[in-house]
């Protein structure tokens, strides 16, 4: 594994407004609360004072921003399609092209944002009579995103028309080429553009400066299904209902705020997976065995979208959207097996690369008391799981994390970066553009490569600024505390309150508990050597708790006896055998 590193950062001041506790792990924040204020949103709104609470820390502090939050909107939530750049020019052309016959090449990602984009579009195209076929590039052959080869492919096997999902604002040459041999190119994506936008037919894109869409936060399916949507409205016909489901899928595994828009589709898509789950969803909830009636987002975050992740690693990456679309049961269980083994077999590579660079960390190969970054590089390290240590790695070491796979045959380094929201990563990346071959994402996401010998130099430049904008507090490992908590307020009041908030997600996290004065009733159980299970006590109720991966807290809580204590936790049910409990799932522990 090879690390880099340079120098250390410069003190800030914390906005006054927020409260600071240090946890074993974890620097907890709360901001300041209005007592008077939370009581009369509890009242106003028949909340429990804990939720009230939680939205107060949120900034939800008038009735009308409350109520628009907790009651999603159509008409209030969701601007019309045809308010995106390019939009009616997509359409208009898909049109003409089904009406004419013309071969259609959906260009997608293998990632499941563009799986389920591509997925969508063939499905709501395929029944107007579109001649509509689709691409998913090999992460280890193709690459990512549209490429000359791709388009000269296309233009050989007779196709006029490209259109990508997902990817395409940054592919400048490919448009060129589409160009020159006679192919109209649409692009739906929602990534950040650069400096220059590709010459297009169409792009569709609401990050585009001079897009009006109100809402830039759509996921790539997000822009797709805007697209199809006006389509339909076009030709006044009734979406399928299964577009919406895998809109529900792509938005929340992209991780894209869960507010507004995307939190009223979220929502939407849910509603019609409960009532009826499709194949691939039946399949999916089976190999992770959940057994709720009621799936939430963070069911799909969890336990389902981490299967489709494997998608984008099979060999035939085709067989990615018939597992998504098709309704033929023993296909789509025979590729969900497939699913389940290549998921376990991801998660023992996540914890190997996990454990080579927490292993550099130990070792002060990567000097955490020196470096506000953390970046390390293996050619070991496959490109389609790095990222998800990447996030792994920023939550808990708090500061923002590049992570490369090592190609030795040509010294290049392909990464995946993700980092905290003090740190935007697409600006740093674009203002160090001179020294990578590529670069393309988000503000707290993005991929980059770069030419090995310039991975000092673009460390030394991120340090740098790192140095200039963030304060130490922001680098170190936090959580936020959303409000405090007496456990006599645990109750299934409380749980259906908590459910008005959801569905949970980025920008829109479970909330946090913080419950002051528990004590331990008696001795913990440590699960599996990794996961510490208790008993708490205070305000004479006890709750169970769990601590996911916490065994440090094990000795800790030995050697504290009947000593009080403050937790971070949330407040989550537990289902078994037809019984539903209310219980805690701990995050850290105080003792100051």
């Amino acid at each position: 594994m090879e690390t880099v590193a340079t120098p250390t950062s410069r003190t800030k001041k914390r906005a006054p407004d927020v409260m600071t506790i240090q946890g074993t792990k974890y620097l907890w924040q709360l901001k300041k609360s209005d007592a008077d204020a939370i009581r009369k949103i509890s009242m106003t709104h028949t909340i429990s004072s804990a939720v009230a609470h939680v939205l107060y820390s949120r900034g939800y502090h008038d009735d009308d921003a409350i109520r628009s939050f907790l009651f999603s909107s159509y008409e209030r939530d969701v601007p019309h399609s045809g308010l995106l750049k390019g939009a009616h020019a997509a359409t208009k052309r898909l049109l003409e092209a089904i009406e004419r016959k013309e071969k259609i090449l959906i260009f997608g990602d293998y990632d499941v944002d563009g799986v389920t984009s591509s997925s969508l579009v063939l499905l709501g195209l395929l029944p107007l009579g579109a001649q509509i076929n689709f691409f998913l590039p090999n992460r280890k052959r193709d690459g990512y995103g549209l490429s000359s080869k791709i388009v000269k492919r296309a233009k050989e096997n007779g196709y006029s028309l490209i259109i990508t999902v997902d990817n395409g604002i940054t592919a400048i040459q490919p448009a060129l080429d589409a160009q020159e041999v006679g192919i109209d190119l649409i692009i739906t994506d929602h990534h950040r553009p650069h400096d220059h936008v590709p010459e297009a037919l169409a792009i569709v894109n609401p990050n585009q400066v001079d897009c009006p869409y109100p809402y830039k936060s759509l996921a790539g399916v997000g822009v797709a299904f805007k697209i199809i949507s006006l389509i339909y409205e076009q030709k006044n016909l009734p979406l399928p209902d299964k577009v919406y489901e895998l809109l529900m899928l792509g938005t929340v595994a992209d991780v894209v705020p869960m507010l507004g828009e995307n939190r009223y589709w979220v929502r939407y898509g849910l509603s019609k997976v409960n009532k009826q789950r499709s194949t691939a969803m039946n399949v999916m909830t089976t190999n992770s065995k959940l057994t709720k009636n009621i799936l939430g987002s963070l069911d799909i975050g969890f336990m389902v979208a981490p299967q489709i992740n494997a998608l984008g690693r099979l060999d035939d990456c085709r067989e990615a959207v018939k597992f998504l679309i098709s309704s033929d049961y023993a296909e789509v269980q025979r590729i969900g097996h497939i699913l389940q083994s290549m998921n376990e077999e991801r998660k023992k590579v996540e914890q190997r690369i996990y454990g080579d660079v927490e292993g550099a960390i130990v070792q002060k190969q990567i000097n955490l008391a020196r470096e506000n970054i953390i970046v390390a590089a293996h050619d070991q390290w496959p490109a389609g799981v790095i990222g998800l240590v990447a996030g792994k790695l920023m939550h808990n070491y708090g500061k923002p994390t590049f992570l490369f796979h090592h190609d030795k045959h040509n010294r290049l380094l392909k990464g995946s970066c993700r980092s905290i929201p003090e740190f935007d990563v697409f600006d740093a990346l674009h203002d160090s553009k001179d020294l990578l071959v590529s670069f393309g994402g988000h503000s707290c996401a993005a991929g980059l490569a770069l030419a090995q010998d310039n991975l000092p130099e673009l460390k030394a430049r991120l340090e740098e600024r790192v140095t200039a904008m963030v304060s130490p507090k922001d680098l170190q490992p936090k959580i936020v505390i959303d409000a405090q908590l007496e456990l006599t307020e645990a109750t299934k009041k409380l749980v259906d309150d908590l459910s008005m908030l959801e569905p949970f997600g980025n920008a829109n996290p479970q909330p946090v508990f913080l419950i002051k004065q528990a004590t331990l009733l008696k001795e913990p159980t440590l699960l599996k050597d990794k996961h510490l299970k208790c008993s708490i006590f205070s305000e004479g109720m006890i709750k169970p708790i769990i601590f996911f991966n916490r065994p440090d807290l094990y000795s800790l809580l030995l050697e504290l006896g009947d000593k009080p204590f403050s937790v971070a936790a949330y407040v989550v049910t537990n289902e078994w055998q037809g019984k539903t409990s209310i219980e805690l799932q701990g995050l850290d522990i105080s003792v100051t």
